[in-house]
This record gives structure tokens, C-alpha cells and sequence, in this order.
């Protein structure tokens, strides 16, 4: 699935202009290319040279995610997509054990750019609700589940469903972004337990 999502992501960076290149992304400061360097980045780095970058840049993982992205980044928008096309099938990641999460390294980061650009495409919903649960059932890189505790989440185009309390209800992936911290999807999202779910955001 993560190499179905990237692959999907390269054919939608495929048609991108200068300017959108240089857009600002839904992740931080982070503009379009550095967000698919980040990717890129993600999908190089195993376990031994991930440890490296991080004792290097002292546990400031800021300082660590700047130095990965400088070093995967093209220096031409085309030279940065051919890197990220170039780690497609790639099977590396810090941690064998986590495949979940770096599936949601794609499907987040690939609404992060689509979003603000206004491109259509979404990741399928078997990724999504993969990266729903996942992300419901722990606090990884993001607080997901500290995000959505005491609510209850139902998926309206998939089997995606977690939870007791106040209802949450919306697309699987828009419950996905939300739960990585991404409060632009509440707007996707209706029920009685969304103020709540705004305001932890």
C-alpha cells in the first residue's frame, strides 16, 4: 500500500508548476518539495543511519528532519521528484516493526501537499483506515490517540471505528489527518464530539 500511495503521489507531482512546488504544505513550514524530501528521506534511512542523523543533531529531531531533508532535496523540483520516484519501492525505514506508521509517513504527507493545492486525488480508503488505526491506538510520532481519548470515531466510507463517547463522524482519511494533528480536516468532519476533537488540535 505505501508504494501504491507513492507511486500515486509521484504522478500528482508529475504536473506541478514552479509555484506550487513552492507552496506552503499543511505540515508546519514546510513547503511542497521539502515535504517530498522528507519522504524520500523516510524511505532511505534505516534503522543504523536514522540513529546516526539523530546523535548527530544532538536529539533535536527539528535539526535532524532540516539536515535529511537538505540532503534529499534536489536542486531542481524535477531532480527532487526523480529522488523521491527513485525510493517508490523502497522497503527501508528506521523500524520494521512500526510498518503502520510509515504507511501514514505517505498518506499524511501526500494530503499535506494535495490539500492546500487543491488536488483531488485520496489515498485509498484500506491505506487510510490502516493509518486510522494505527494512529487510534497510540501516541507515535504524533498524539493521536491523546487527540481523540474519550470520543468515539466512525468512518462514513470505510469500516473504520474507535472509541466511546461523543461521535465524530467524516471520511476516513479526513478522521486520519485529524488525528495527525491536521485541524484544517475538522472542516470535513460533523458530530457532537468535534468541538472537542477542534480544540485538542
Amino acid at each position: 500500500m505505501a508504494h501504491a500511495e507513492r507511486a500515486a503521489l509521484a504522478d500528482d507531482l508529475a504536473g506541478l508548476t514552479d509555484d506550487q512546488w513552492a507552496a506552503p504544505s499543511l505540515c508546519g513550514k514546510w513547503t511542497v518539495e521539502e515535504v517530498v524530501a522528507h519522504l524520500t528521506a523516510a524511505a532511505s534511512n534505516g534503522r543504523l543511519r536514522w540513529l546516526l542523523s539523530v546523535l548527530g543533531a544532538r536529539f533535536d529531531f527539528d535539526e535532524h528532519n532540516a539536515r535529511q531533508v537538505a540532503a534529499h532535496r534536489g536542486t531542481t523540483p524535477a531532480e527532487t521528484l526523480d529522488r523521491f520516484r527513485a525510493i517508490i519501492s523502497s522497503t527501508t525505514s528506521p523500524s520494521a516493526r512500526q510498518t503502520p506508521a510509515w504507511l501514514g509517513e505517505v498518506v499524511v504527507h501526500a494530503q499535506d501537499i494535495r490539500r492546500p493545492l487543491s488536488l483531488p486525488r485520496t489515498p485509498s480508503i484500506e491505506a487510510a483506515t490502516e493509518v486510522a488505526r494505527f494512529y487510534a491506538s497510540r501516541n507515535f510520532t504524533v498524539a493521536s490517540h491523546t487527540a481523540i481519548k474519550g470520543l468515539r470515531l466512525a468512518a462514513t466510507d470505510g469500516p473504520f471505528t474507535t472509541g466511546t463517547g461523543p461521535l465524530v463522524t467524516g471520511p476516513t482519511i479526513a478522521l486520519t489527518m485529524a488525528m495527525a494533528g491536521r485541524a484544517d480536516y475538522c472542516d470535513d468532519l460533523t458530530g457532537p464530539g468535534l468541538p472537542t476533537l477542534r480544540s485538542r488540535l
